[in-house]
């Protein structure tokens, strides 16, 4: 009653676990900090041969302004921002704009990603939780996320502590299915000892 706790079945936790769909504009905006030195830690993980996919969002546009390799991305911001840099190849996906993540959706990425086959997929996600695993707050993201891990070897996540235990509507995939967690200080030992469980390894930025 006094909105301090959030039931959920058989429990209760002290915030919402359900995350709305946002403008990147605004999530850019939080967090800030946390989301640089993630996306510093995720550079390390770069090879020299790399042909990468990008995906959404305000972490992967941190990581987007320190990158170099090929990169395939639904995002138009990443788009905009790697044209600057003389040796970066893009390929952007096209389709219908959405708005408020100023990426594309629809069937038209979904079939051109068959098309590639990358090594490194770099996503991020509005909430990771154990039982759903990655979630994002909208659904044709979701779909688009999970047509982008088919396309890589591997799935590496940036996501900034307040994501845990957080869910959004559309659901990209179990733990079981991503690689590497990169994130900020802020993740409860506990969260990092049940990802590690699952096999994802995780790396904090310091």
């Amino acid at each position: 009653e006094q909105g301090l706790l959030f039931r959920t079945h058989g429990s209760a936790c002290p915030v919402n676990p359900h995350v709305a769909d946002r403008s990147v504009q605004l999530k850019e905006l939080e967090n800030r900090v946390q989301k640089e030195k993630i996306a510093q830690a995720a550079t390390q993980l770069l090879e020299e041969n790399d042909s990468v996919i990008i995906a959404t969002g305000s972490t992967i546009m941190a990581f987007a302004e320190k990158i170099v390799p090929n990169v395939v991305t639904p995002s138009l911001k990443v788009s905009m921002l790697l044209s600057a840099v003389g040796n970066v190849n893009i390929i952007q996906l096209g389709g219908v704009v959405h708005k408020k993540s100023l990426s594309v959706r629809g069937t038209s990425p979904l079939i051109s990603m068959e098309e590639f086959s990358c090594s490194k997929l770099f996503i991020g996600a509005d909430g990771i939780n154990e039982e759903y695993g990655v979630t994002n707050s909208n659904l044709e993201e979701a779909q688009l996320n999970r047509e982008m891990m088919k396309a890589a070897s591997k799935t590496i996540v940036l996501v900034d502590s307040s994501k845990f235990s957080r869910k959004g509507f559309g659901r990209i995939c179990p733990l079981s299915q991503i690689h590497t967690v990169v994130t900020d200080g802020g993740i409860h030992a506990s969260t990092v000892r049940m990802l590690e469980e699952q096999g994802v390894e995780v790396i904090i930025a310091e």
